[in-house]
């Protein structure tokens, strides 16, 4: 088990943005979690990264439990996660490669190490060539493969993936959800937030679902159709 969500609740005030949540994921696995906007998606993955705490349960992350976890072991986490945003979040005033580069260079590794790290990354998702451009300079698709690139470049556990192809056109979403799968194939668990399930290929991930702050049961593929 490397996720656990034990009753977990957290509330605003009085609002409840999620609600007795019960889930555990294990390593390895391709998650994805749909629902409509509001029902708590974003709020779940805050939880996993520790960036907010539950108002009660226990969420535990990788051996870490929100109830025990040490401020100075907050970093130690988040470096066994890569995350990704709708919006790329990527750096105006940097390059690509200085972008992808950055949780490198934070945690001290060496000019060559992170040289050899990026130069990979950045091949693997055909934008070698695009190195020392910056992100105004890219497509939609192409600032989201750097961002995808930036999450992964410190070999992470988990990748969270929140509405990654929510801004791009369906040819190149299909594209991002292919690299995605491929990430997994290479055995880093991965947590897809989507408003759109049935662009993740049948067979290959377990399907959730959350409205309102409520888990529902794991539905199949097939279910989907009804929602």
């Amino acid at each position: 088990m490397l996720i656990s969500f034990q009753n977990v609740s957290r509330f605003y005030d009085k609002w409840p943005a999620l609600e007795n949540i019960e889930l555990t994921v294990e390593s390895g696995e391709f998650l994805v979690l749909s629902g409509p906007s509001g029902a708590g998606k974003t709020t779940l993955f805050r939880l996993i990264w520790m960036g907010d705490f539950p108002t009660s349960g226990v969420v535990e992350v990788s051996g870490y439990r929100s109830d025990r976890i040490r401020k100075g072991d907050l970093s130690n986490l988040r470096r066994k996660l890569g995350i990704v945003f709708q919006d790329f979040r990527l750096l105006s005033e940097r390059t690509v490669f200085d972008n992808v580069a950055l949780p490198l260079q934070v945690a001290g590794s060496s000019p060559r190490a992170v040289r050899k790290r990026v130069f990979s990354l950045l091949a693997e998702i055909e934008l070698s060539h695009r190195r020392s451009s910056y992100p105004h300079e890219l497509s939609g698709g192409e600032q989201q493969r750097v961002a995808i690139a930036r999450a992964m470049v410190a070999h992470p556990v988990i990748l969270l993936a929140d509405e990654p192809t929510g801004n791009l056109d369906p040819d190149v979403s299909k594209q991002v959800i292919e690299l995605l799968l491929e990430i997994n194939r290479t055995g880093t668990t991965v947590i897809l937030a989507t408003h759109d399930p049935r662009q993740i290929p049948a067979g290959t991930a377990r399907y959730l679902y959350l409205d309102k702050g409520h888990l529902a049961n794991p539905v199949s593929w097939d279910g989907y159709n009804q929602l």
